[in-house]
């Protein structure tokens, strides 16, 4: 039997009036509770858990869960959010689920190092394996729960979006916007030294400074993402969709299917989606860590100069994570209109991959003038001016063609699936 002629399931939906553009606002809006903590995530992670005493090395072990749970998680959830008879939703069952998961994630981050002491970690030592267990498996909580929230969310949008290829860029637009408000929101928090001032409760004898700002930037996080998860979920309700279900497939033997009968542009999407990955992926995860080690010079398990060096480098790096968000805001706003320009979302993509591209060779020059500069400067002196500015500028850069990755594919993924009558 020939792939077209397998049985599929297929959604089709009811014809209703158009969705007005506040909806998809509303929705799109859980992406800023998302990316809050994700941007702590990002920025503060890393430098956190070699606190804990993981290596340099074991550190990137660790974000394995990422790429695991986007292989695992994504299309399971997906598969199944598509077949969801739910009385509340196809959507919302995995965004509530996706949001309970995230707030548990953060407390056992958070509070790692606070619970590890109470049950027997020695302060003195330099590592702490009790804090570091609770902080792997929030972290992989977290990793796997934020991935239950945006797909289903970015599916709710396609869905309200009703077959609509413009309303379909729009609604990835807003999604792409308000995931740069949380990301300005989180890496302006991860940025202050004095939050846990607001909170003095997280300063304790096992949690330092940096653990106690940490600890209230998760505290935010669970009370923006509820807020925004709620009025979404209370406010929109989802479009009504007539389910025909021709068989009942196992999911494996479906997603054999669908793999064999994707069309050419499919699989481009999926391979340059791919290769795009394997560039970002080494640098969303040690870019703090990039700046606090090889632009300041410092060292996390170092001498407490050193430690200071570093400690001020991750700051910087997430001050430069914010200016990464605001640019990519900005580009996420005129992503439609460029692409209107340029003929199309693919050529404003290859464009803005060029600008990666350049920004990812830039950290090498970078990396080169500072070890250069601090020969030349007393020991435990910050960077000059001119290559912290430069620093600044590669993260501000790299928001440009953040924003199209954020949006594009899963526009393209949307327009390329709804033309068949598959799932969003």
């Amino acid at each position: 039997m020939s792939s077209s002629d397998e049985p599929q399931a297929v959604e089709k939906h009811m014809p209703t009036e158009p969705t007005p553009i506040w909806k998809l606002i509303a929705v799109a809006s859980i992406a800023a509770g998302v990316q809050f903590g994700w941007a702590l995530q990002l920025s503060l992670l890393t430098p956190y858990v070699q606190l804990l005493g993981v290596t340099h090395t074991m550190s990137s072990l660790i974000w394995l869960c990422g790429p695991v749970s986007g292989i695992v998680v994504q299309p399971t959830v997906g598969y199944t959010s598509d077949r969801c008879t739910s009385r509340f939703g196809r959507r919302k069952p995995f965004i509530t689920i996706g949001t309970t998961l995230i707030c548990l994630a953060v407390l056992l981050i958070g509070f790692a190092a606070d619970v590890g002491y109470s049950f027997g970690d020695n302060l003195q030592k330099k590592t702490k394996p009790r804090a570091v267990v609770l902080f792997v498996i929030g972290f992989w909580i977290l990793d796997i729960a934020n991935n239950m929230v945006q797909d289903p969310s970015r599916a709710f949008l396609a869905d309200l979006s009703k077959h609509d290829h413009r309303k379909m860029r729009m609604a990835n637009g807003f999604f792409s916007f308000f995931m740069a408000v949380g990301n300005v929101l989180g890496y302006a928090a991860g940025s202050a030294s004095g939050l846990y001032k607001f909170l003095p409760f997280t300063k304790t004898t096992a949690c330092d400074t940096y653990c106690a700002n940490l600890k209230t930037c998760f505290l935010i996080d669970i009370v923006l993402l509820v807020a925004v998860v709620v009025i979404a979920l209370v406010a929109v309700k989802e479009p009504p969709v007539e389910r025909i279900f021709d068989d009942e497939t196992p999911f494996f033997i479906q997603v054999k299917t669908t793999f064999k009968s994707l069309g050419k542009s499919m699989w481009c999407l999926f391979i340059v989606t791919a290769i795009n990955w394997i560039a970002w992926f080494p640098f969303l995860m040690f870019n703090t860590d990039w700046v606090g080690l090889e632009i300041y010079g410092g060292n996390p398990q170092g001498n407490p100069g050193e430690k200071r060096l570093y400690d001020m480098g991750v700051r910087t790096g997430a001050l430069g994570l914010m200016l990464t968000a605001l640019s990519l805001g900005c580009m996420s706003l005129c992503i439609d209109p460029l692409s209107k320009l340029l003929g199309g979302v693919r050529y404003t993509w290859g464009l803005v991959n060029f600008i990666l591209a350049a920004s990812l060779a830039g950290t090498l020059p970078l990396t080169k003038m500072a070890e250069k500069a601090r020969r030349h400067k007393p020991l435990h002196a910050a960077p000059s001016p001119s290559i912290k500015s430069g620093t600044l500028a590669l993260f501000a850069a790299t928001g440009i063609p953040q924003a199209a990755t954020y949006s594009i594919p899963f526009a393209l993924a949307s327009m390329y699936s709804s033309d068949n009558g598959a799932g969003h």
